[in-house]
């Protein structure tokens, strides 16, 4: 069953997200979101000058500048073939056989550059290769587009004001990497351009929507682990650390390095090192 969550304590995601963020040297100029002027509104929407504020997710302030992006074309290693052979090992009747597309997914991309365009060639396959490994597991292979018994679950943190919960709406596992939480569904919402917090359900119900809410996540909370080198092993407990690494759940990790594996393999790159968290 796939009942892998994304959700995990806040002050994990934070550490995670200030300590991976890569701290360039260069300055995007961004507009005042409440913080000084040489401060950054961070993801979470604080104020500071650390890499926790303007590195990865900085939304206003002195940025750090993201780093450039190199001529690889994603489209060119997520091929039809590629695509196909993962969504075709879901059965007929699955929902998602209808909703996840390889057209959806390119498109896009449009609103995220960064992915898969990030160092060598080398780097940016590892990259691709990693997504599509957890979208496999999450989805089984994109046949669920929402998680098995979330309505039944309870993923609102109660005590977060700056995304506080609709009673009426359930924050369960939705999408390609079955987004989770209300502090979650609340700044993707902001970003991508829906109510997360009163209409989570989109990330359902809408293909693009659901790609940018996987692809959101994935650039902020994920992207700068895989690119700055750090392995397979670390972009899994980014993800579902919690209930997964430090042998929580070691089926379920070695399933995820499986799929990784696999799909290094077919793009001709070396998997690396730290596989396993």
């Amino acid at each position: 069953m796939l009942s892998h969550i994304m959700g995990k304590p806040l002050l994990l995601t934070i550490i995670l997200a200030g300590i991976l963020a890569a701290a360039l040297p260069g300055y995007v100029v961004g507009q005042n979101c409440g913080c000084a002027s040489n401060e950054c509104c961070s993801q979470y929407g604080y104020c500071g000058t650390s890499s926790d504020y303007c590195g990865a997710g900085c939304q206003e302030g002195p940025c750090f500048a993201p780093p450039p992006t190199n001529d690889v074309s994603v489209a060119d290693i997520v091929t039809d073939a590629f695509f196909n052979a993962i969504i075709d090992e879901a059965d007929a009747g699955c929902a998602g056989k209808d909703f996840y597309t390889r057209a959806v997914f390119l498109d896009t991309l449009n609103s995220y550059p960064q992915f898969g365009r990030v160092g060598s060639v080398d780097d940016s396959k590892r990259e691709i290769a990693a997504f599509f490994a957890h979208v496999t597991h999450e989805t089984g292979h994109f046949c669920y587009i929402e998680e098995i018994n979330g309505a039944s679950k309870d993923y609102c943190q109660e005590d977060n004001t700056q995304y506080p919960c609709n009673p009426n709406k359930g924050y369960y596992g939705r999408g390609p990497l079955q987004l989770s939480w209300n502090y979650n569904y609340g700044p993707a919402g902001n970003s991508i351009g829906f109510d997360g917090l009163n209409s989570p359900e989109t990330v359902a119900t809408d293909p693009v929507v659901s790609f940018k809410a996987a692809l959101w996540y994935w650039m902020n909370r994920v992207h700068s682990i895989i690119t700055s080198g750090q392995g397979f092993g670390e972009t899994i407990r980014a993800i579902n650390g919690q209930l997964e690494c430090d042998g929580a759940n070691p089926n379920t990790v070695q399933a995820r390095v499986e799929y990784y594996t696999e799909y290094c393999n077919q793009f001709g790159v070396s998997p690396g090192d730290n596989l396993t968290c």
